[in-house]
């Protein structure tokens, strides 16, 4: 059986959504210095909608094609269903990850998320901040 899915070397080989997006309604950075990766997440929201993402990613494979596969999954919903995003919903959809990467996922979710938090503090919007991580680190994972 080999290590990564098809899905995981296609978004790898092939990553969605590459770049920065200037005057971004929301960024948001995830790393952690022991694994070594780090994402950022730029987001742009007309209407309630996340009408355009974009990220950089410093790391492995696995970063990349999280990185990828998670902005797939948030372009084009309300910026309400990318706080609903969870790493297990960017492994599944990546037909998987190996355990000692499954960090990879959970940096997206977090580089998301930490993007949806600057737009609401950049708008002075309300939210529930227990959907939000304060502070990004990979500490759920133990990647290290």
């Amino acid at each position: 059986m080999a290590l990564y899915s098809e899905k995981v070397m296609d978004h790898f080989r092939n990553p969605r959504n590459v770049g920065i997006i200037e005057n971004a309604d929301g960024v948001g950075e995830a790393g952690n210095p022991v694994c070594g990766d780090i994402m950022k997440i730029y987001l742009k929201i007309d209407n309630d909608v996340i009408t355009d993402v974009k990220f950089e990613t410093f790391g492995c494979g696995s970063a990349i094609a999280s990185s990828s596969m998670a902005t797939e999954l948030i372009k084009g919903q309300p910026r309400a269903e990318a706080l609903k995003l969870t790493n297990k919903a960017v492994t599944e959809a990546l037909d998987g990850l190996p355990a000692h990467k499954l960090h990879c996922s959970v940096l997206a979710e977090e580089a998301i998320k930490l993007a949806v938090k600057d737009y609401y503090d950049k708008n002075h919007i309300e939210y529930d901040h227990s959907l939000l991580p304060e502070e990004s680190g990979c500490a759920h994972c133990h990647c290290d």
